[in-house]
């Protein structure tokens, strides 16, 4: 088998190198180790300019897995409300820009001084389902990712997949899951959920990282597939067996570890690792 074909069905998240490149050289060191599929983040984007980096994306024949990211929705005010709504309206219009297969939300936790959780996510669902018909009418599907529990009170309140489905049966058309496994491993309902989400066509993107114990910093601590306890083969067989055959996008934020490598070798090792473990 080829290298370009053992890749077609890898993504590199750009938060796995965002140490070593910025957008432009993460795209020649990807295209370098015969992968042909990114997902960027809108600061990266921000650093080289949408037209720039849309450009790139173009003349490279890149596949933009997903933008990263909208959401951040609650607030504790109509201003703040209203100027989420804004961002992420921008942020659609650079993933229409760049092609992306979606727009990957990370919905916000608690606004300041809030303690009622329940609400801060009904106000997440009407957030989603304002900027919904922006997002449909410029042909960018909104993929809502849940997180990790350990995330509800400052980044996402929307913390496993039966959440994250119950706003797209509600909004329809258009929205669908981010599947990433640092964040749903642990869900005990996760098989039932995936195949929920695959009977409806709902599953836009799949993150793949690994859970390392220790986990020493709970954000940028995530372990390269095969070095922590994540069983990949068995979630990517409940996926596909969902109907999603779709690029698995390797996202790693690893402050002491990978962040500090050459970027070449964290590449390198991303490919091998995807041959074995995923």
């Amino acid at each position: 088998m080829s290298a370009a074909c053992d890749t077609d069905n890898l993504s590199i998240n750009l938060a796995t190198v965002r140490e070593q490149w910025d957008f432009a050289g993460a795209v020649d060191g990807c295209l370098a180790a015969g992968i042909h599929a990114i997902s960027p983040w809108r600061d990266q984007i921000e650093k080289i300019g949408l037209s720039n980096a849309a450009r790139i994306v173009e003349s490279n024949g890149m596949r933009v897995t997903g933008l990263c990211r909208g959401g951040m929705f609650p607030a504790s005010d109509a201003a703040g409300l209203k100027s989420a709504y804004d961002d992420n309206r921008r942020a659609v219009d650079e993933a229409a820009a760049l092609g992306a297969d979606c727009l990957v939300l990370v919905v916000g936790g608690l606004p300041e001084g809030s303690r009622d959780l329940p609400g801060t996510r009904e106000m997440v669902a009407e957030g989603i389902a304002t900027l919904l018909p922006y997002a449909r009418a410029n042909g960018v599907p909104l993929a809502i990712e849940p997180l990790h529990p350990m995330y509800a009170a400052d980044r996402a309140c929307v913390n496993t997949l039966s959440q994250a489905l119950d706003i797209c049966d509600v909004c329809g058309e258009g929205i669908g899951v981010a599947i990433d496994v640092y964040h749903v491993w642990w869900d005990p309902e996760l098989d039932a959920q995936i195949a929920r989400a695959g009977a409806k066509g709902q599953i836009l993107a799949h993150h793949i990282c690994d859970w390392l114990v220790p986990t020493r910093d709970l954000l940028l601590d995530r372990g390269m597939m095969g070095d922590g306890v994540i069983d990949l083969k068995r979630i990517r067989r409940l996926i596909e067996e969902a109907g999603y055959h779709g690029p698995q996008e390797v996202e790693i934020f690893s402050q002491s570890n990978w962040w500090k490598k050459p970027g070449e070798l964290v590449l390198s090792t991303c490919i091998d690792r995807y041959r074995t473990h995923c």
